[in-house]
């Protein structure tokens, strides 16, 4: 049951993305901020001074206990989103949490399944797929007759350098979710490599190959250590290339309409093939800009409400997850070609069947 009518959010580790939230959710109608949990005094502080009829505590059970909570935000370290996860929805409440989802497929799948026991929405935050700049990158992926050949993403900057994960679980879960909703399917293998440059012992940087059903290969580089940063994504098809880069606000789409594909005829002699090429405009379609963040919580309200299911759903968290674990895995193997668990193979239309 909705408290008063608005939908009453509590945020669960309030650094920097979970002080973007307590905003974000305070500033979408029908809905308000109403509790954080932080273990810093000095930043419950600074929450109780931007907001001031926003409880504070340190204690989680406080937290939960606290009349109107209905749904919290998990922005905790990665390792404890699977604990805190489990006793919000014990509590019954719904819940986002911040991308990764978990550590493990194994408790990805287990929130997953109690969220749809139990009739909670439980929804992880693939923040990029609620960018108008993806979406409209996949609306020109989904074109009919449109072969996508490859994809290659650039995520690099200096820091900000996380200490409960390494780079990769940090930045290329963002491109890992992008690929997976591009094109609707999960990878098959990875390989990968990776450098602690910075000596903070986890992986600064990595390098990762993806290949998907059908042939299409993906490749993602990801940086703490770079000084020029970069958030860019590109998908070579038949007949076209798309760019997708979220520093150029006046141009976040390019569509270079120039592809080349086999011509489907008998080839002139053995072994000599036929090509068509194409060589087109370069155009800039329009995007709608909005903030993703915004878009993101108000989609986890409206699922909330009208018990929708999220895009970014648990499974859908637990698919890259497993894709991250098999990187962790080839990373330790020098780079091996490592199979991805299969987390489909545990649901059907979001419902739990079989066992993982």
């Amino acid at each position: 049951m909705i408290s008063n009518g608005r939908l009453g959010v509590a945020v669960v580790g309030c650094g920097y993305w979970g002080g973007n939230y307590v905003r974000v959710f305070n500033e979408i109608p029908d809905c308000r901020t109403v509790a954080v949990c932080d273990l810093r005094p000095e930043r419950l502080m600074e929450i109780k001074q931007r907001f001031p009829d926003v409880f504070v505590t340190s204690d989680l059970n406080a937290l939960l206990s606290r009349r109107g909570v209905d749904a919290v935000v998990v922005c905790t370290e990665a390792t404890r989103h699977h604990s805190v996860a489990l006793e919000c929805m014990a509590k019954g409440k719904h819940v986002l949490i911040e991308k990764p989802l978990t550590k493990t497929v194994g408790e990805a799948v287990e929130l997953t399944r109690y969220a749809n026991a139990h009739d909670r929405v439980l929804m992880v935050a693939h923040t990029f797929i609620y960018n108008a700049g993806v979406a409209k990158l996949k609306e020109y992926v989904s074109e009919p007759d449109n072969r996508v050949y490859y994809m290659h993403s650039r995520r690099t900057n200096l820091g900000p350098i996380r200490h409960d994960v390494n780079a990769i679980w940090d930045l290329a879960t963002h491109d890992i979710a992008i690929f997976n909703y591009l094109l609707d399917r999960t990878p098959v293998w990875v390989n990968a490599v990776g450098s602690r440059v910075l000596g903070n012992g986890r992986e600064d940087v990595g390098f990762i190959s993806i290949g998907y059903p059908d042939g299409v290969l993906a490749h993602i580089h990801v940086s703490w250590a770079d000084p020029n940063k970069a958030r860019e994504v590109v998908v070579v098809c038949s007949d076209k290339r798309i760019v997708f880069n979220d520093l150029n606000g006046n141009e976040q789409i390019r569509v270079f309409q120039k592809g080349v594909k086999p011509v489907l005829r008998e080839p002139a002699t053995f072994g000599e093939y036929q090509f068509e090429i194409r060589d087109g405009d370069i155009i800039s379609p329009k995007v709608q800009m909005s903030e993703p963040l915004k878009s993101q919580c108000r989609h986890f309200v409206d699922c909330v409400n009208n018990g929708r299911i999220p895009t970014t759903s648990g499974w859908h968290g637990a698919e890259v997850v497993g894709v991250l674990n098999a990187v962790d895995q080839s990373i330790r193997m020098g780079g091996a070609q490592v199979e991805v668990e299969q987390v489909g193979t545990c649901y059907s239309n979001d419902l739990a069947v079989g066992a993982c």
